[in-house]
This record gives structure tokens, C-alpha cells and sequence, in this order.
């Protein structure tokens, strides 16, 4: 696969097939036009200096430094120290693919050529990723203000040949991992260090990742909320399409209708006409709830987008066509703020979720919540078993995580730089908070999930073994059977759990669904 940057068109799914591809299935590369823009800013960035104009970051310091001048023998210092100094992140480093993701939406940004970064110094950005060099960058010690400083610098050093860099799962020195795959440091020019250090990169490149997982995770959710209301023997009115027209929130009809087409056919349901007429919450109002959810997804989405094809950094570089004169203009677009707040919101739906889940689960556990439909904690010998008494114990667990995840990384704001870069979005922290909660989602779903498979089997003990479940929990059930069994007593339950994760995760279970549902064509 080829990939071209113009600083202008690159998607989320771009992203994530670049973050997780290995050496030799991308190659990334920047169009011609891209190339002439680049050209462009760094000879007007070569052209202040030889005026001597007094530019941040061009040719004085940084931060609260930035009154301060720099003698035009000092600007290739200047632009070395500023990795020296930056590079202060701690904590464990990020994975390989988050890295990967900065790289590429780092490069991106410097394409439009409004950065003022020499076409050799991006091009070296370019192979390194198309050869597999990945920067060591801890995950700690951005503040998403002035750009992702401390991981940005992280991942420049190795550009320098300084800092480290993993190579065919090696970690090397800078320099000895380029030699690795042929490559050769750079000395940095003016403007260099501060365009590749000064921008939302790491932020966005969390937040590529974390809709893509969101996304799927929200199709989970609505397959074991399905399932779980075939176990528990619900009723399918309350996604009737003429009660969604009365509240028409689009993502709320829209899981409705997803819930229609998952269950259709099913045997495991109350008759329309059933003189019970009414499920508990976390059945009958799933679409009111997974629908919202779904809006702060669709949100994040459409914020991530828009930074994808942003300039983040400071000053940018503008050209007046007229007469060809160049300007460096100072403002704030590498504050992470938008990124931040949808990432909080982001967050929030994603622990919602979890929160309904957990309650489906303890229905399928609890014989009194269900009306004894189904044995105890979902094992025919209680007390000598307890059966899934303890997978409640762990959603809980896992939802009550969440709400200490929560709290919002974009209510805080610390000054920094003697006070001048007084106010901070914190969006990287809300980005790594966010993917925390999902995670903790996946395995919340991934035992509804396990529990719900249990109980469709008891279930059919009743119903017959002839008995259909729905067009897409059908799909759903024989995926799981595939890979974890019925326990008709106690057993290890952990590498089960772990499998369902696995499904659920990485996609393989909603494939499964959509495929099946796609054959049977229910509206």
C-alpha cells in the first residue's frame, strides 16, 4: 500500500493501517505538491535568518525565553537544545502503534509547508516509519498546551541520531537503530526542532486509535445487550421504529433499528402481546442510552478528523501571493482543548456503557432479577458451585475503575513557563484515560458475553433445541461456542474471559454479526 501526504486528506482508517503495519506494507511518502510547500517554508524560514528578523522560536528562545535573541551562529544550537530539554517524559513507553500514529499525523502537519521543516528532515520522518523505526516515548509528561512537547521531543531525538528507538523489537540508540535500516541523522536547521515538537501529534494520534476501538466496542455492546435480552427472555417493543420517530435522535434510532435487526426471527422473546408488556431499564432502553453513547463517539470522530488535517504548531509561516513576502504568525493552534473536551466526553459514554452492561450481567446471575427464569449465578448445583457469582463481581469492579477514570482530564489547567503558558487542556491524559475505560469496557462486555451464552443454553433446555436465536445473536452465539464452552460445573474461568476480550476486541465478533446479518438482508 502506498499512502501520500498532503497535509490535507488523511483519514483515521489511514492512521490506524500505518500504526500497525509492519516494514514494507506502507509506504508513506509526500505528493509532489506537498514536496514544492515544504520547499517553500524552508527557504522563507532560511530567508529570516539571513535578514536577521526577530522570529519566535526562529531566532529567539522558547516559552517564557521568548524575548530572548539568538545570534544567528546559535540557531542550529537552539533547535538541538530544544529536543535536550523537552525530552523529560517519563512512565512507561507508549506501544508501538501509538508511536507510529504521532510519526505519521506529525508528518502530515509539516506537509502543508506553514512548519518552515526542510524536505530532508521530513523525509527522514517518512522512513523511519516506512523501515520500522519507532521512537522510545514514555507516556507521561505532556500537558497538551503547547503541543505534545515532551513526547514530540522523544520521538525528534532519534532523528539526531540521540534517544532511542525500537528496531525488529531491539531497542538501540538513536543513531545505531537508523544504521540499522540505512539511514543517516540529521543536523536540525532553524525552525526544526520547534516544528517537530510544537503540535498535537501524540494527542491525536490516541485519539485516532481510541474511535476506531470505540466504535467496534459500541457494536458490541449492542450484540450482548441483544443476546441478553433473548436470555432473559425480553420483549422487542421498545424498538419499535414508530416510538423512535417520536424522540428522533439519530443515533438513538439508529441502535434501535440495529437491535431490531439483531434479534429478528428470534424464539427466545415475549410476544408482542405478552401480558408482561415491559422490561427493566437496561433492556428496554437501550437505545436511549447506547444511542447517546454513541453521539460522544460520532463527536469524537468528527473532532479527530478535523485535527488530522490541521497546522498545530507556532509560528506559522504565510505568504502574502501578491508580493511574496513571508510572515510568521504567532497564535495558540497547538492547544489541545477541542481534543481534550471530546476525549472527556468520550470517556464519559464509554463508562456509561459499561454501567448498563454490568447491570444486564447481574440480571443473567441473579435468579430473583430474572424471576428464577434461569438457576442461580447460572449453574445447576449452587452452593456446591457458584457458578458466575464472581464474573458480577469483576464488571463491578471494572465499572467502578471507570468512574474514578472519568473525572474530567479538561476541568484541570496548571500554569507552566514562569506563568506566560498559563492555561492547559490536558488532552493527553484525557486520550490515555479514554482508552483506559475501553479497555475496562471490553472485558465488562466480554462477560455479559459470557454470561449470556450461558444462559441461552439454559434457556434452551426449556425452549427446545430447535429454538432460533435472532439473525445477529445467532452469529454471535456460535462464534463464542467456537472458541468457550457451557461449564456445567466450576471450572477456570479466566481464559475464557481473556478469549471473549480477544473477540470482542479486535473485531472478530462484530465481523461475525454484520456478516450474518448482511446475508440474511433483515431490515
Amino acid at each position: 500500500m502506498n499512502l501520500l501526504l498532503d497535509g490535507c486528506s488523511l483519514t483515521i482508517e489511514d492512521v490506524v493501517r500505518v500504526a500497525y503495519a509492519r516494514p514494507g506494507e506502507v509506504h508513506v511518502a509526500l505528493t509532489p505538491e506537498a514536496e514544492r510547500h515544504v520547499r517553500r517554508g524552508e527557504e522563507a524560514v532560511a530567508r529570516m535568518v539571513r535578514e536577521g528578523r526577530i522570529v519566535y522560536g526562529i531566532t529567539t528562545g522558547f516559552g517564557a525565553f521568548k524575548d530572548r535573541v539568538i545570534a544567528p551562529e546559535d540557531v542550529v544550537a537552539l533547535q538541538r537544545n530544544i529536543l535536550y530539554s523537552h525530552a523529560v517524559g517519563t512512565g512507561a513507553p507508549f506501544e508501538r502503534e501509538v508511536v507510529r500514529a504521532m510519526m505519521l499525523i506529525r508528518a502530515n502537519t509539516l506537509a502543508t509547508g506553514h512548519s518552515g521543516i526542510r524536505l530532508e528532515t521530513l523525509n527522514l520522518l517518512l522512513e523511519m516509519l516506512n523501515r520500522g523505526v519507532t521512537p522510545v516515548v514514555p507516556r507521561q509528561g505532556s500537558l497538551g498546551a503547547s503541543g505534545d512537547l515532551a513526547p514530540l521531543a522523544h520521538m525528534a531525538l532519534v532523528l539526531i541520531g540521540e534517544g532511542e528507538a525500537e528496531v525488529d523489537g531491539e531497542v538501540l540508540p538513536g543513531r545505531a537503530a537508523l544504521a540499522r535500516v540505512g539511514l543517516q541523522p540529521v543536523t536540525l536547521a532553524a525552525k526544526e526542532g520547534l516544528a517537530l515538537t510544537n503540535g498535537t501529534a501524540l494527542m491525536t494520534a490516541l485519539g485516532c486509535l481510541a474511535v476506531v476501538e470505540a466504535e467496534n466496542a459500541t457494536m458490541v455492546a449492542d450484540i450482548a445487550a441483544a443476546l441478553s435480552l433473548e436470555a432473559l427472555n425480553g420483549i422487542a417493543t421498545a424498538f419499535d421504529p414508530r416510538l423512535h420517530e417520536l424522540r428522533p435522535f439519530p443515533r438513538q434510532k439508529r441502535v434501535a433499528a440495529h437491535m431490531r435487526r439483531l434479534i429478528a426471527c428470534s424464539d427466545f422473546l415475549r410476544p408482542p402481546d405478552s401480558p408482561d408488556p415491559q422490561d427493566a431499564y437496561s433492556l428496554r432502553c437501550v437505545p436511549q442510552v447506547h444511542g447517546a453513547c454513541l453521539d460522544a463517539v460520532d463527536y469524537t470522530r468528527w473532532v479527530v478528523e478535523i485535527e488530522l488535517n490541521s497546522v498545530t504548531d507556532n509560528p506559522l509561516l504565510f505568504w502574502d501571493e501578491e508580493t511574496g513576502e513571508v510572515m510568521a504568525i504567532s497564535g495558540g493552534n497547538f492547544h489541545g482543548e477541542p481534543l481534550a473536551i471530546a476525549y472527556d466526553y468520550l470517556a464519559l459514554a464509554l463508562t456509561e456503557l459499561g454501567n448498563i452492561s454490568e447491570r444486564r450481567l447481574n440480571r443473567l446471575v441473579d435468579a430473583c432479577a430474572n424471576r428464577h427464569l434461569l438457576p442461580d449465578f447460572l449453574t445447576e448445583h449452587g452452593g456446591l458451585n457458584s457458578g458466575f457469582m464472581i464474573t458480577q463481581y469483576t464488571a463491578a469492579a471494572l465499572a467502578s475503575e471507570n468512574k474514578a477514570l472519568v473525572h474530567p482530564a479538561s476541568a484541570d489547567s496548571i500554569p507552566t513557563s514562569a506563568n506566560w503558558e498559563d492555561h492547559v487542556s490536558n488532552g493527553p491524559i484525557a486520550a490515555r484515560q479514554a482508552r483506559r475505560v475501553l479497555r475496562n469496557l471490553e472485558g465488562i462486555l466480554a462477560l455479559e458475553l459470557f454470561a449470556a451464552a450461558q444462559a441461552i443454553d439454559f434457556r434452551r433446555r426449556v425452549l427446545g433445541k430447535d429454538a432460533r436465536l435472532g439473525k445477529g445473536t445467532a452469529a454471535a452465539y456460535a462464534l463464542i461456542r467456537e472458541h468457550v464452552p457451557f461449564l456445567p460445573q466450576d471450572a477456570p474461568m479466566y481464559p475464557h474471559i481473556e478469549r471473549l476480550r480477544e473477540l470482542a476486541r479486535s473485531g472478530a465478533l462484530r465481523r461475525a454479526v454484520e456478516h450474518a446479518l448482511e446475508e440474511g438482508r433483515v431490515s
